[in-house]
């Protein structure tokens, strides 16, 4: 009997860690989506997440292309939508050497970031994960380091700028 006790309760951790573990990659899955985005939430409105991650942006020296308002445009046109705005940005030291190894990443640069309201009110912030764009355009071994200093640059500006 005490060896079946000792049998279950083996499994039962095997099983626990196993839950563990699956629920961590759900949870690294679902940061990133299937669609390749990496959102998060911010504590302000999609105007203060705006002007926030515009300060960041100038803080460190990036580029800054455009804003689009895409509510703003849907009212030019007689129509509604809750704020949603996209930033296009970028650093040509970090996008050129990816556009070296395949020129086909061009199209998903420069990088941008959206801002929008969701259903709830929430204001919510999206960005391409430079991981699945390498993917995607199949860098395989090229660029390397530079998707690595992306991805770490875009969490840390997204960070900064919804930081309390």
């Amino acid at each position: 009997m005490r060896n079946i006790t000792a049998g279950i309760g083996f499994l039962g951790l095997i099983l626990i860690a196993g839950a563990a573990y699956f629920s961590r990659q759900q949870a690294v899955a679902q940061a990133t989506g299937p669609t390749g985005l990496v959102v998060k939430s911010s504590p302000y409105s999609v105007g203060e997440t705006e002007t926030r991650f515009k300060k960041i942006l100038e803080t460190n020296g990036l580029n800054l292309f455009a804003t689009v308002d895409h509510a703003q445009n849907a009212s030019g046109v007689g129509l509604e939508l809750r704020p949603t705005r996209v930033v296009i940005f970028g650093n040509p030291k970090l996008g050129t050497p990816l556009m070296q190894c395949q020129p086909t990443i061009a199209i998903d640069l420069p990088q941008k970031v959206l801002i929008w309201e969701d259903d709830q009110g929430q204001t919510q912030l999206a960005y391409n994960d430079p991981q699945y764009l390498g993917g995607r355009h199949r860098l395989d071994g090229c660029g390397v380091e530079a998707i690595k200093t992306v991805s770490g640059a875009l969490n840390n500006l997204t960070n900064g700028a919804i930081a309390p």
